[in-house]
């Protein structure tokens, strides 16, 4: 398999599945707080480039049944492109059934209603979109590219589309400032967007990045462990009655949950509480990790 750039990422949840890198780097890369695609140009692959790679992945990756399309946005390809790759997924590997992606939500919103279902009619079962907060003034900080209801109504028509949807949120994100303002509206957004799946993380300062070189004048501070417990409870507080999978178990986090909502949600403020009054221990600062 052909992979080209400094970074190849995926979700945890793609670990056994065929990674076919369709572009290179990030349709958006301006995000403060991430290092991942900086130094890369965001492009399209050359067909030829992935026909290669597809011939390789019929020979050799047959016991394989999902295929992740990387690397950051895949969703901006064009409607044609995007479908015809996925006709071409089908045939050259019939007995993989499930493709999956990472979007934003300008490229999601850009696709019209009818061609979300095109591409789940192809097999797009599941799309991974980075939410990161519901709050305006902190998306605007972190140059996030969209405002809470462009989050919204991308996260609504990907559901609407029958496409499974995870979204990422990020604890720590709005700083000690906004705090607890950010947690409230990301869990009210979350709630509005009624997600399959939500996966939070806690922001890691990476050298290189705006975000970093903003703490490192004093401009940003990060919440404490305490603080950020507070933040994840928040959260919860605001999902309401979201039916969905959440998880905190990146290793970026202290306190790892699993759990199904609403079913488990006392449950999870319990823990949580648990947390704040130290009687659980969290995870130590060397076994954090991206």
């Amino acid at each position: 398999m052909d992979y080209q750039g400094t970074h190849l990422i995926r979700p945890p949840s793609e670990a056994d599945s065929i990674i076919l890198q369709v572009t290179v780097g990030c349709s958006h890369n301006r995000c403060t707080f991430c290092a991942t695609y900086k130094e890369e140009r965001f492009r399209l692959k050359d067909e030829a480039t992935i026909q290669a790679d597809l011939e390789f992945a019929a020979r050799h990756c047959r016991r394989q049944s999902r295929i992740f399309l990387a690397d950051g946005d895949v969703l901006a390809l064009s409607q044609f492109r995007l479908s015809k790759l996925l006709r071409e997924i089908r045939r050259r590997l019939p007995w993989v059934k499930r493709v999956r992606l990472y979007a934003n939500a300008k490229a999601i919103r850009h696709k019209t209603p009818e061609q979300l279902r095109e591409l789940a009619g192809l097999g797009l079962d599941r799309i991974y979109m980075g939410l990161e907060s519901g709050h305006d003034p902190t998306l605007a900080a972190i140059a996030k590219g969209a405002d809470a209801t462009a989050m919204i109504a991308a996260g609504q028509a990907v559901r609407q589309a029958g496409i499974f949807l995870s979204v990422t949120a990020l604890l720590g994100i709005a700083g000690r400032r906004d705090s607890l303002a950010h947690a409230e509206a990301t869990g009210m957004v979350l709630a509005a967007m009624q997600p399959n799946q939500i996966g939070i993380l806690t922001l890691m300062l990476l050298p290189g990045t705006p975000l970093y070189r903003e703490a490192a004048a004093g401009h940003f501070a990060l919440p404490d462990q305490v603080g950020l417990l507070r933040e994840l409870r928040s959260m919860v507080v605001n999902l309401g009655d979201c039916r969905c999978q959440l998880q905190s178990n990146h290793p970026s986090n202290y306190l790892s949950i699993n759990a199904r909502l609403p079913r488990d949600r006392e449950q999870v403020l319990v823990a949580i509480d648990r947390a704040l009054a130290g009687e659980t221990a969290l995870r130590p600062e060397y076994l954090r990790a991206l």
